[in-house]
């Protein structure tokens, strides 16, 4: 599978650094870490969810997860685990690509200037820097993680639907897949709220969620 997977994405252009076992992965990351990374959770030497985590403690690099495992506790699992995507074999080429541009899209950055500053409490985006802080203090997010809370903190006091969150951050064909939304949010409310058990950014009910409950302001100054 990784010599397929090898040439495919080569044939399409990019350049691609291929491990065998767990403990190369890691090796290798430390060594060059790459724009992307696509795993399969079933490795030779132990649980890719090891490998998971080792990315996640030193970047926010995107993480496609590839597993025969295709039950939803499996992705919860990887999803809380740092992955960004989940994908079950059998699966064609074109889905994966498809995957990884979208994957790709998460880490681009605006052309300098193009957007500002927002503030929703103590809570404040950079949309140029792709930056946030709470309460004046530097929050580390994953680009999914910062896409999603951009989707919130630019809809301020509007009610959005599960479906419309999975579509604007994840793309059009992720409509369905809500448990990722759920991970995420539990993810984000650990990171930028002072109780998670009781959030005043973000707010979520049965299929929906709400954006901060606070006003946004844009901020101009520098």
């Amino acid at each position: 599978m990784v010599r397929t997977l090898r040439t495919n994405l080569r044939g399409h252009g990019f350049q691609v650094e291929t491990a065998e076992t767990g403990a190369d992965a890691k090796a290798t990351y430390d060594r060059r870490p790459p724009d992307l990374v696509v795993l399969d959770l079933n490795l030779p030497d132990g649980d890719g969810f090891e490998v998971v985590r080792h990315i996640r403690e030193r970047s926010g690099t995107p993480i496609i997860v590839l597993s025969a495992r295709g039950g939803e506790e499996d992705k919860v699992t990887a999803l809380d685990s740092g992955a960004d995507d989940y994908m079950t074999k059998p699966f064609g080429i074109d889905e994966l690509l498809a995957r990884i541009r979208v994957a790709l899209r998460h880490v681009a950055r605006p052309n300098a200037g193009a957007e500002p500053r927002i503030r929703s409490g103590d809570l404040v985006i950079d949309l140029e820097r792709r930056d946030v802080s709470v309460a004046g203090r530097v929050v580390h997010l994953t680009p999914t993680e910062y896409d999603l809370l951009k989707v919130f903190i630019t809809n301020p006091n509007k009610v959005l639907t599960d479906r419309m969150l999975l579509q604007q951050v994840w793309g059009p064909d992720y409509g369905d897949e809500s448990h990722y939304l759920h991970v995420y949010v539990a993810r984000l409310r650990r990171k930028i709220e002072d109780d998670p058990q009781a959030p005043k950014h973000l707010e979520t009910e049965p299929g929906v969620a709400s954006a901060p409950t606070t006003s946004s302001d844009v901020l101009s100054e520098r």
